[in-house]
C-alpha cells in the first residue's frame, strides 16, 4: 500500500512538472510572438537570450525544487496569467508591456509551482527578468538628461583622439570644418544598451559559479562596455555626418547598424567573461593541489 501511495505521489509530481513546463513554454511563445510582431529586433534578441538562459537554469535545478503551492498562491498566479493573456489578446499598442510581462509571467509560474513561500528558489531568475523590464520602469528621461552630456563628452574625445577637429557644447558635438553639428539626444544616450548589458552581466553571474569579487564587478563592467560602445557609435555617426551621407547616417542611427553595435558590445563582454572564467578556473586549479 505504501509503495502504491509513493508511486501515486511521484506520478502526480511528474504530471505537475509537465503542466508547469507546458504553461511556461506557452507563455514564452506568446511573449516572443508579440515581440516579433512589434518589429523590435533588439528586444527580440534580448528576450530569446534571457528566456533561454532562465529555462536552462530552471531545468538544471528541476530535481531540487520544492513544488508545493497553496490555494491562494495558485489562484493569484492563475489570475495574473489570465489578465496578461486578456491584455495580449486586446493589445492595440505594445509599449512597456513587452518589457514587463516576462517578469510577471515568471512570477505567476513560480507561484503556481511553489507558492509565495517557495519564491526564494527562483530569486535569481526573477531578478534577471526584472532587469529586462527596467528600461520601462526607471525614469529614463531623467537618466538620459544626466547621461547624454557624458556620452557626448566621450564621443567627442574619441573623435579628437583619432584626429578629428571637433568641439562640444553640452549635448552637441560640432564639426567646424563641415559647419555641422549633431545632438546626442535621449535616444543616443545609451541608457537602454547599458541596462541591457547590465542584465547580461547579472545573467552571467547567476549561471556561472564565481568568486565574490567577479560577481560584484562583472555587471559594472558590462554596463561600462555598453556605454563605451554606444559612444563609439555616436562618434561614427558624427563622421558619417561630415561626409554628408544621410542614408548611411539613418542606417547607423535607426537601422540594422545600431544592432551591429549591440552585437559588438555583447561580443566584447563575452570575451571578457571568457577571460574571467579562465582566470577563475586557473586560481581554483592552483588552490586545489596545494590544499591536498
Amino acid at each position: 500500500m505504501k509503495i502504491k501511495l509513493h508511486d501515486m505521489v511521484i506520478a502526480k509530481l511528474k504530471l505537475l512538472q509537465y503542466c508547469l513546463l507546458a504553461t511556461g513554454i506557452g507563455l514564452i511563445a506568446i511573449h516572443l510572438n508579440l515581440v516579433w510582431k512589434s518589429n523590435n529586433s533588439s528586444l527580440l534578441g534580448t528576450s530569446i537570450l534571457f528566456w533561454t538562459a532562465i529555462g536552462f537554469l530552471i531545468w538544471e535545478k528541476r530535481n531540487d525544487l520544492n513544488l508545493e503551492s497553496d490555494i491562494f498562491s495558485s489562484f493569484f498566479g492563475f489570475s495574473l496569467i489570465a489578465l496578461l493573456l486578456l491584455k495580449s489578446a486586446s493589445m492595440t499598442s505594445f509599449g512597456g508591456f513587452l518589457y514587463l510581462s516576462p517578469f510577471v509571467y515568471a512570477f505567476a509560474c513560480a507561484l503556481l509551482a511553489s507558492g509565495f513561500k517557495g519564491l526564494r528558489q527562483y530569486a535569481g531568475e526573477l531578478f534577471a527578468l526584472f532587469i529586462l523590464g527596467l528600461p520601462k520602469l526607471l525614469p529614463l528621461s531623467l537618466i538620459n538628461t544626466f547621461l547624454s552630456p557624458i556620452t557626448a563628452k566621450l564621443s567627442a574625445f574619441l573623435l579628437w583622439y583619432t584626429g578629428f577637429d571637433v568641439l562640444r557644447s553640452g549635448v552637441y558635438i560640432h564639426l567646424p570644418s563641415a559647419n555641422q553639428s549633431i545632438e546626442v539626444a535621449s535616444g543616443c544616450s545609451g541608457s537602454e544598451q547599458i541596462l541591457h548589458m547590465l542584465g547580461l552581466g547579472i545573467l552571467f553571474i547567476i549561471i556561472f559559479p564565481l568568486n565574490r569579487l567577479p560577481k560584484i564587478f562583472l555587471p559594472i563592467v558590462a554596463a561600462i562596455i555598453g556605454f563605451v560602445v554606444n559612444a563609439a557609435r555616436v562618434a561614427l555617426m558624427v563622421v558619417i555626418l561630415k561626409g554628408d551621407n544621410q542614408e548611411a547616417f539613418e542606417y547607423w542611427h535607426h537601422g540594422d547598424g545600431s544592432l551591429l553595435f549591440s552585437t559588438i558590445a555583447v561580443s566584447v563582454f563575452g570575451l571578457f567573461c571568457w577571460f574571467i572564467l579562465g582566470q577563475d578556473k586557473s586560481k581554483n586549479g592552483d588552490v586545489t593541489p596545494s590544499s591536498k
